[in-house]
């Protein structure tokens, strides 16, 4: 069963020309795949979509089995929890530390403060950032940031994580060490989707890439990797 299924995927906005025109795709459990596209060709917008942030204008979506158009409110807050996501602009709280910025999704959903404690120090030593775990985020390097941003993604162990432009505003080193670290986390078993305008960036890596242009999606090389 596919984890993700897009199919004749369209969206546009108040009756605008369309920002995704005919999107089909699948996400197989354990696939690394990068989604590449100049900026502004509808990554961002495709991304929600996937993670139910918004609904499609038309075509059908299918995560984790189901029809996402036949799901309630409270199916659809299940099915999110299931999903990791990296936000372009990161979305640290930057009055909270590293270590509360990454055990928030734990506490929302109310887990005990012990077994947090101890999962976001492992996530801050896997990450690097054992000594930085007390440092508020506004005093963190750009590289940090994104650090803390993989790993509030992945707290919660997701089954499928969702990366917008991670490696947009940092040097090449530090961008090699997060897809390192995207890629540890699939062979740990996630399914991993990175969208990023760097075209040739992506095609350092063998996974499987595929690239938006004018609203449609097409295959752009690379090997799937399970």
């Amino acid at each position: 069963m596919a984890l993700v299924g897009l199919e004749h995927i369209a969206k546009s906005y108040g009756g605008g020309a369309p920002i995704l025109s005919d999107v089909s795709l699948t996400l197989e459990p354990g696939s690394f795949c990068f989604l590449t596209g100049d900026s502004g060709a509808g990554k961002t917008t495709l991304l929600r979509i996937i993670c139910l942030a918004e609904p499609p204008s038309r075509g059908k979506l299918t995560l984790f089995g189901a029809d996402s158009a036949r799901l309630d409110r409270m199916a659809r807050t299940a099915l999110r929890r299931r999903i990791g996501i990296v936000f372009q602009d990161c979305r640290l709280l930057d009055e909270l530390t590293a270590r509360d910025n990454i055990a928030l999704p734990l506490r929302i959903q109310g887990a005990a403060e012990d077994k947090i404690l101890d999962n976001v120090s492992e996530l801050l030593a896997w990450v690097g950032l054992a000594d930085r775990g007390d440092v508020r985020a506004a005093s963190l390097s750009g590289g940090e940031r994104r650090r803390v941003a993989i790993a509030r993604a992945i707290v919660g162990r997701p089954e499928l994580l969702i990366a917008d432009e991670p490696v947009g505003d940092v040097d090449d080193g530090v961008a090699l060490l997060l897809v390192r670290a995207f890629e540890e986390i699939n062979r740990l078993g996630a399914t991993v989707l990175i969208a990023t305008r760097d075209i040739g960036f992506a095609g350092r890596f063998e996974h499987q890439r595929f690239r938006l242009d004018r609203g449609m999606l097409s295959e752009a090389g690379g090997t799937a990797v399970q």
